[in-house]
């Protein structure tokens, strides 16, 4: 079915999600781009159900491409999707959109339509403010990923390639990946294949949440366990039943900051028994959105320092939802 594209009347940065309405960048944004001098720009949002009809994706970035004061996006969820349906609509894609086949943000510069990956960064800069210090060289502890989707794809990257971690000890002694179907699966080891992944990974078809669960007894003290599936945002539930048993000392990332968050209910309820250090995916969602703001309206925003952490309270004091009662 076609949709009909109002003409953006000041600059514009569109949000392509699923219940774009109910994220916090949507308070967020004004407050932000007051803050950075962007006084005269908007956000509007894009939904499409998962695994939307190509065409869909299509006559959204063709708009964008061709609308003069729409600015770019940030994607999520359709990433993979996105990118596969409107390749040949880019005119340039950015090396980490070219090795991971995603588009997490849509920018213009020099009259071109330009597709950027952005996790690899976003992630990795989540990762190191949560991470102990040379965690995987002290532990020796694994990663387990449910879902194969880019933020999988990125995240896997950055613990095993990045300049960060490239020639030291500092990385985890395996990567196992789970996903409900295979096409994702055979997609992120052909990724892995191809970039040069040399810690022992395996990529485990997970149709039902017992599976999971049984993926958990595995692993070493200490690993990271990665909700990556959009359980519990996009979709209500979590990847693991209610008998998951996280391992000891592990470290539970929920990419999610909002909806249901089922999954980070579980981690809590064990927290203190399997002495878990439980993270959600706010300071994620901070990166991802600073990271693609910066990109889209070509400004320099810092990852860290007074400029970012100004952002990061803005964003806390007027976006973050509270906590439900436990």
């Amino acid at each position: 079915m076609t949709r009909f594209y109002r003409p953006a009347v000041k600059p514009t940065i569109y949000f392509i999600g699923v219940t774009t309405s109910k994220s916090s960048i949507m308070k967020i944004f004004p407050l932000w781009a007051e803050y950075l001098g962007l006084r005269d720009t908007e956000i509007k949002g894009i939904d499409f159900p998962l695994h939307a009809e190509p065409a869909a994706y299509r006559q959204a970035v063709e708009f964008i491409k061709n609308d003069p004061l729409s600015a770019g996006a940030l994607v999520t969820t359709h990433k993979i999707d996105l990118f596969i349906a409107c390749r040949d609509i880019f005119d340039e894609l950015d090396p980490f959109a070219q090795l991971m086949g995603e588009t997490s943000c849509i920018s213009k510069a020099n009259g071109k339509l330009v597709c950027h990956a952005k996790d690899p960064i976003s992630s990795g800069l989540a990762l190191e403010g949560f991470l102990p210090g040379n965690h995987w060289a002290t532990t020796g502890a694994e990663v387990f990923v449910m879902g194969a989707g880019g933020s999988a794809i990125a995240m896997t990257w950055y613990l095993t390639l990045s300049d960060a971690v490239r020639e030291t000890a500092n990385r985890p002694s395996r990567i196992i990946v789970s996903n409900r179907s295979q096409p994702r699966l055979t997609e992120i080891r052909r990724i892995h294949a191809e970039s040069g992944v040399d810690v022992p990974a395996e990529y485990v078809l997970a149709p039902k949440q017992i599976e999971n669960d049984a993926i958990l007894n595995w692993l070493k003290p200490g690993s990271l366990v990665v909700n990556a599936t959009g359980l519990g945002k996009d979709a209500p539930g979590s990847p693991l039943t209610q008998d998951g048993q996280f391992p000891e000392r592990g470290i539970v990332w929920e990419l999610n900051y909002r909806g249901d968050l089922l999954f980070l209910d579980q981690a809590r309820g064990q927290q203190a028994k399997r002495h878990l250090q439980i993270e959600d995916g706010w300071t994620y969602f901070i990166h991802g959105w600073t990271r693609v703001i910066a990109e889209v309206f070509h400004i320099n925003i810092p990852v860290s320092g007074p400029i970012f952490d100004n952002l990061s309270e803005l964003a806390i004091r007027y976006g973050k939802p509270s906590s439900p009662p436990k």
